[in-house]
């Protein structure tokens, strides 16, 4: 299949320049982004990266065929065609504004700290910038999509982790929560729209903001989340009720090593974003 894969993309982009990549963050998602540009894909040149700690990030590149330059978050905007936000939430608006004052290609993986700035998405309208949401770690959301260019009636999405995956979450924080202590059956910790999941869980929901702007928005978007010592993976199912069809989906995301907040097929599907951007053949809506 990666074969097939390679050949439909030969020859996109050939006779125009490479889109150039920068990406904010060397993490979980940003550094396996970067080792995926590095190896080549046609059409994408990664250009810059940013990070905290610029020495940690020059080692992590010591190894790059093409060493993208190291810049601050905002300095990104400045050389790369394509920004793509990969950094903790906390840093999400700095990146999102230079990158949309610019006119780029905004590639956000925390798309929940999006719903409380929707305000960007008008800035990028006047700017001409573009602002493109990866799946991320869910399925389905061509699916979801094209039902809610019908009539949708309700929209679920309930997610289970391992307890150690939910740490740090400031919804757990402002409830006297302990996720630690649950070392028996599955607790129900929230139950909301997902506007308020991804306030109180921004690194761990993103997956219901994605669900969110995809179909009916925030408010009507319901979400559990549940603390599970039982799974090992982290699990999503969907449901989705209309007019035109009814949808059940689950997902099961093997947790990243250096960030069990967030699933290894994260960077995979930004990586495929991507190619998408570039490709001659583009598969889905």
């Amino acid at each position: 299949m990666a074969r097939n894969r390679a050949s439909l993309n030969t020859g996109s982009r050939r006779n125009s320049v490479a889109l150039k990549v920068g990406i904010a963050g060397l993490g979980a998602i940003g550094l396996h982004l970067a080792r995926a540009l590095d190896r080549g894909v046609e059409g994408l040149e990664l250009v810059a990266v940013a990070a905290r700690d610029h020495a940690k990030a020059a080692d992590n590149l010591a190894g790059f065929a093409r060493r993208p330059a190291i810049t601050s978050l905002a300095g990104l905007a400045e050389v790369a065609d394509i920004v793509v936000e990969a950094a903790p939430a906390s840093v999400f608006e700095e990146v999102a504004t230079a990158a949309i004052a610019r006119g780029r290609i905004f590639v956000p993986s925390s798309c929940g700290a999006l719903l409380p700035r929707m305000r960007l998405v008008e800035q990028a309208r006047a700017t001409g910038a573009r602002i493109i949401i990866p799946t991320g770690a869910l399925l389905g959301l061509d699916a979801v999509r094209a039902a809610a260019e019908g009539s949708v009636s309700s929209v679920t999405i309930e997610t289970r982790k391992p307890p150690g995956g939910l740490v740090g979450a400031p919804y757990l924080a402002q409830h006297g929560i302990d996720v630690l202590a649950v070392t028996g059956e599955a607790k129900l910790i929230f139950e909301g729209n997902a506007f308020d999941a991804a306030a109180g869980f921004p690194a761990n929901v993103n997956v219901a903001a994605a669900l969110a702007m995809a179909g009916i928005g925030p408010e009507r978007t319901q979400v559990k989340i549940w603390a599970d010592p039982a799974v090992t993976r982290n699990t999503h199912t969907i449901r989705v009720e209309s007019a035109e069809v009814r949808l059940t989906m689950t997902i099961e995301n093997v947790p990243s090593e250096e960030n069990p907040r967030t699933g290894k097929i994260t960077p995979l599907s930004i990586l495929a974003c991507l190619r998408g951007l570039v490709s001659t053949l583009k598969v889905g809506s």
